[in-house]
């Protein structure tokens, strides 16, 4: 039996071009996966996941990786998104769970739910840097993805936006660590404010810094998170009713868009 030759999709050919390639193929409807929050020692991991238009309609203007843009820019794109994506899911997963299941085990499996959230079902997905199996359609883990293809670059302003806003609440039940600024992530002065006030629930006790401050390091992640303190205040907030939280999801009716393109190809895509 004679193998299809494959195609190549180079880099430098544009954001759009890995998706028009695989539309071109037959797969109409390709998801792109992504999440925020992996290097951050406090707050929620957060995922998405996205299935923008055929053509023109699905191209969005300044979208990119949402750690190149602005957070202005990145507010603008995500309403973009959000008004275009044929459907979108984002996933949140709390702190403690983190701790309890491990970040990697957590970041599949936000991303495999918000894959399968979409009411749009994909008919190929694309992820940034890691496989995800289980979804009963072919799909892609592509190094930097949210560089790559831009339903992936969609994904990643979804979970971005959705997670520096909830930081930003969080600031506001615990002040002193300057969450609205660095989001959780390892700065010089997170550090200090670790040092200084030791974490708050919203920590991530698995992690080493974190642990190390608590007096905790020597005990199993599912013992390391804090009892409370009197003077913390309950926060009430709908993405974190206990376990992973779904917070969003989004559908757009599909125009009948061509895709506009008239080359041909052959095989598989790489």
């Amino acid at each position: 039996m004679l193998t299809p030759p494959r195609t190549v999709v180079r880099r430098e050919a544009g954001l759009y071009a890995l998706e028009r390639a695989l539309q071109r193929r037959g797969f109409r409807h390709v998801a792109g996966a992504d999440e925020a929050g992996r290097g951050a020692c406090a707050g929620p991991l957060v995922a998405a996941a996205a299935v923008l238009p055929e053509g023109r309609r699905g191209e969005i203007e300044g979208l990119a990786d949402s750690k190149l843009l602005t957070s202005a820019s990145r507010e603008r794109v995500y309403a973009e998104v959000v008004d275009r994506a044929l459907a979108y899911a984002v996933v949140v997963i709390p702190a403690d769970e983190v701790d309890a299941r491990g970040l990697h085990v957590c970041n599949l499996a936000a991303m495999r739910r918000a894959l399968a959230s979409l009411t749009t079902r994909p008919e190929y997905v694309l992820t940034d840097g890691f496989g995800v199996d289980g979804l009963g359609v072919p799909g892609l883990a592509v190094w930097k993805g949210d560089r790559v293809a831009a339903c992936v670059a969609a994904a990643s302003v979804l979970a971005k936006v959705t997670r520096d806003r909830i930081m930003v609440e969080l600031d506001g039940v615990f002040p002193a660590y300057g969450f609205a600024e660095h989001k959780g992530y390892i700065t010089p002065e997170h550090s200090a404010a670790l040092r200084e006030h030791g974490p708050c629930r919203e920590h991530r006790f698995s992690y080493v810094n974190v642990a190390a401050v608590s007096g905790r390091d020597g005990r199993p992640p599912r013992a390391r998170r804090p009892g409370g303190h009197a003077s913390e205040e309950p926060m009430e907030r709908s993405w974190a009713s206990g376990g992973t939280v779904g917070v969003a999801l989004g559908e757009q009716p599909r125009p009948p868009a061509p895709v506009g393109e008239d080359v041909a190809m052959e095989g598989g895509v790489r």
